[in-house]
């Protein structure tokens, strides 16, 4: 049987709640040459729902990375700590931009754990971020 999607409306919604930028990444769907998606912030494979508090704007890097992790090792410590949950916390919270905006820094042991897992600081976005910063479109207004 095939997987039941997600709704058209989910989709907008989901969509414009995160201001048509990754939840993760910040990349903005404006500038990008590749769809976003709706990213289950629990997998379903992990018995995640389709409801909008599950539900993520990701890019396809970011999704792809995440794939169906909940967790992840901080860097610093070792620990096994949750990934970034955009419904569950503020991004300013557990991240912040480097002084020249390219760099995602994770900020807690959370932010710091999903900027490796889901290498937020990846080379492609990085020279995007420095392109975009250049002509006063980065960071994202959000």
């Amino acid at each position: 049987m095939p997987e039941k999607r997600v709704s058209a409306r989910a989709r907008q919604i989901v969509t414009k709640r995160a201001r048509e930028c990754c939840e993760y990444c910040r990349s903005q769907l404006h500038f990008s040459a590749d769809p976003y998606v709706i990213e289950h912030i629990i997998p379903r494979s992990r018995g995640g729902t389709d409801q909008l508090n599950n539900l993520a704007f990701a890019c396809q890097g970011c999704n792809g990375l995440k794939y169906n992790k909940v967790t992840a090792e901080d860097p610093s410590t070792g620990e096994t700590v949750p990934l970034f949950n955009p419904r569950q916390s503020q991004w300013n919270e557990h991240f912040a931009w480097s002084d020249d905006f390219t760099l995602i820094i994770g900020l807690t042991p959370i932010g710091r754990a999903t900027v490796e897992a889901l290498q937020l600081n990846r080379e492609g976005v990085i020279n995007f971020r420095k392109v975009l910063f250049a002509v006063g479109e980065h960071p994202p207004r959000i």
